[in-house]
């Protein structure tokens, strides 16, 4: 695993999701991947294939807590074009859906069934300092930020040593059949927040006086890269602009690092895009595949 783990870090495309222990807890231990080797040992370029066996068929879907995949190229690659690699999963899984990354362009000449669409994320450079930042913060996030801080009591931004009550605070008012986010859906973001290690930061908002949890935030670190990757709000914690704390937290605190990228991890709802795009973060679009070839009488089951 050490060539995919030095392929995955010198790659042109900054994908944590890429990396071993990742789809080790989110789609482990069954992914598999096409690689284009290097003539000396190692890879030059890999496309991470997740995959799971299913009565009906192999299907291979994107895992949970992953948003993006698709091919990472090194400056030995020779094979670029992720068409290529497409090409090699024509016709061998009953159901795809994978999700290629920023880096990627969207391919032309899909296989026969196959379906592109584009999502969108949301990415903030943080090369600039605290106070260029936040002057491309809207007027109104601005204004927010000044009248919490004249506050007696403002709120703060504390470390948490457990992602558990954050996920028991999103899942009590976004119920699972909403979400789509089920008990081992959880089960794989724990085991990914222990394969993290000190490369995951938990970070709460929480009522002064009696503790309640107001907001909550899992943030990823990696090279070039801070991932806003699970966050949950109460209704009191949205009416004191809590998530909103939580952000400018990382941005004032990660201000002036050449070459980091906040990514927001969203945005395809339009709602949230606004949201992001208060903090002056812009849209970045990613390709999302679809395929199937599995029979009409077995499309209803999961």
């Amino acid at each position: 695993m050490a060539d995919w783990q030095a392929c995955v870090a010198q790659a042109e495309e900054r994908v944590p999701y890429a990396q071993a222990h990742w789809l080790d807890a989110t789609n482990g231990p069954t992914w598999e991947a096409i690689v284009e080797p290097k003539p000396g040992g190692g890879y030059a370029s890999v496309f991470p294939v997740p995959v799971q066996r299913r009565l009906w068929g192999t299907e291979s879907l994107q895992p949970p807590f992953t948003q993006q995949l698709g091919l990472l190229t090194t400056a030995a690659s020779q094979h670029r074009n992720p068409a290529e690699y497409l090409a090699l999963l024509s016709g061998r899984f009953v159901r795809l859906h994978l999700q290629l990354n920023t880096g990627n362009a969207t391919p032309s000449g899909l296989p026969a069934g196959w379906q592109a669409t584009e999502r969108t994320t949301y990415h903030l450079g943080l090369s600039a300092d605290y106070g260029t930042l936040l002057a491309h913060y809207t007027p109104e996030f601005r204004r927010r930020l000044r009248q919490h801080r004249e506050q007696a009591m403002p709120l703060q931004v504390v470390p948490a040593g457990s992602l558990a009550p954050t996920v028991a605070l999103f899942r009590s008012y976004k119920p699972d059949h909403q979400t789509r986010l089920y008990n081992r859906h959880f089960a794989r973001l724990q085991h990914l927040t222990h394969a993290l290690g000190a490369h995951g930061e938990i970070l709460e908002v929480r009522q002064p006086g009696n503790g309640e949890l107001l907001a909550g935030a899992l943030f990823v670190h990696s090279p070039n890269r801070v991932t806003y990757l699970f966050a949950a709000a109460s209704a009191a914690g949205k009416k004191q602009h809590a998530p909103m704390l939580l952000l400018d937290y990382v941005i004032a605190r990660h201000a002036g690092t050449p070459d980091l990228v906040l990514d927001f991890e969203g945005g395809t709802i339009p709602s949230i895009a606004r949201f992001f795009a208060n903090f002056g973060a812009r849209p970045v679009p990613y390709c999302s595949l679809t395929q199937t070839t599995r029979p009409w009488y077995l499309t209803w089951m999961r």
